[in-house]
């Protein structure tokens, strides 16, 4: 029996060889030249230079940098509008077409649309979109009245353009996993609800929230860091502008290293952002797990 366990731990470790390779090569071994980098001073337009040793110089920087500052207010102004729309959005939309109606089978797979874009082209259709003088928004806004706007020009409607299209793309994602809940709630308890007289205010806040709340705060925390890392839609849309106004932390990392060949600091950025979002995220899991603990 003994022998039958080991056999079978090997085997286990055997099929899991090939994903820790892969996750080594494409993500410890990286994450560890990142940190040793951070260490030193180096230059991507000089590599001839050795680079030299400055130990924790590139972190105090940071504390000293206005951008970084600035694009740390945009990052997390960003992420918690944007999750709080997308969630709320997704609810109510979700309440919507949780039947098994044709019309809402139809509707639950052009939702899809904006779900399976490459963050790249649903940016560029909406710059293209949302251009100040050929979009097609400022074209319908004139055929009814309304001046022409620099949706992307002006440093507030930039912001919340991006927020919007951000919201846009992900809302049927946060529909569809609430929907998945709410096949889950019993119908009958529904049911008596109904008989009894409660609204349809009261059974949502007393029965049908209670029963997905766990589905939300999981949610909650795939879209919230999921929403720190979004690079590509906010680069191909505005690219940090107008200004400063939409310069988010994966961008400012991003024009650190490529940009300004500050590979250095950029490392220093990046494990800075890591460690930061990975105790965002352990706080979060030990308050649920706590919570969970207390209810049992």
């Amino acid at each position: 029996m003994k022998k039958v366990l080991i056999n079978n731990k090997f085997i286990t470790w055997l099929f899991l060889l090939p994903t820790i390779l892969f996750l080594a090569l494409t993500a410890f071994i990286p994450l560890l030249y990142s940190l040793w980098l951070s260490f030193f001073n180096l230059k991507i337009n000089m590599p001839y230079l050795t680079p030299r040793f400055v130990g924790l110089t590139n972190y105090v920087r940071m504390f000293g940098d206005e951008i970084f500052v600035r694009s740390t207010i945009n990052t997390v102004i960003f992420a918690v509008t944007s999750v709080l729309f997308e969630i709320t959005l997704g609810v109510i939309l979700a309440m919507m077409i949780s039947g098994e109606s044709k019309r809402e089978r139809v509707i639950r797979a052009v939702l899809m649309v904006p779900m399976i874009m490459a963050p790249v082209a649903a940016g560029t259709m909406w710059r293209m979109l949302l251009d100040s003088s050929t979009g097609v928004v400022n074209y319908l806004g004139v055929l009814v009245g309304l001046p022409k706007i620099g949706w992307l020009g002006n440093p507030i409607l930039a912001f919340v353009s991006v927020i919007i299209v951000n919201v846009w793309q992900v809302v049927p994602w946060t529909a569809i996993v609430v929907i998945s809940g709410l096949k889950g709630i019993p119908q009958d308890i529904i049911h008596s609800a109904l008989v009894d007289g409660a609204s349809p205010w009261r059974i949502f806040w007393k029965i049908v929230l209670p029963q997905i709340k766990p589905i939300l705060v999981v949610v909650f925390l795939i879209r919230f860091i999921d929403a720190f890392k979004v690079f590509d839609t906010i680069y191909v849309m505005t690219g940090g502008g107008p200004g400063m106004a939409t310069e988010m932390l994966p961008n400012y990392i991003f024009n650190q290293g490529l940009n300004y060949f500050d590979a250095s600091y950029a490392a220093a950025l990046a494990i800075s952002f890591i460690v930061v979002m990975s105790l965002i995220s352990s706080l979060f899991i030990n308050a649920k797990s706590r919570k969970e603990a207390k209810n049992i």
